[in-house]
């Protein structure tokens, strides 16, 4: 799992990279964010654990009917296990970072 997140941390995707830019180095709210992090046998593309905040960035693929299941399903044991999901598209984050970190700050204040 863990070599799999580093694969990814690698490989982002532009809006990844995008939004990775605006939380590293705690530039958002001084807050340590991780990205692509193994939390058991998920990965969050982003993750707070001061906040238990997790982010997570979805392409066109999540609108497949097969990896919004799968999607939903791991969004609720992150949830079932204490931490909160908020998600946006790629394309709110490369056309509207501003609300994007907006929605993060509500949830980390």
């Amino acid at each position: 799992m863990y070599e799999y997140a580093k694969a990814l941390r690698q490989n982002p995707t532009n809006a990844e990279e995008l939004l990775w830019q605006q939380l590293k180095n705690k530039k958002l709210g001084g807050l340590k964010f991780r990205r692509q992090h193994a939390i058991s046998k998920f990965i969050a593309d982003f993750y707070c654990h001061e906040k238990k905040l997790v982010v997570e960035v979805d392409g066109n693929v999540h609108d497949l009917t097969e990896v919004k299941e799968n999607d939903d399903a791991r969004q609720g044991w992150f949830n079932e296990i204490g931490l909160k999901v908020i998600r946006f598209t790629n394309e709110q984050i490369i056309t509207g970072m501003h609300k994007v970190l907006k929605e993060i700050k509500t949830h980390i204040h």
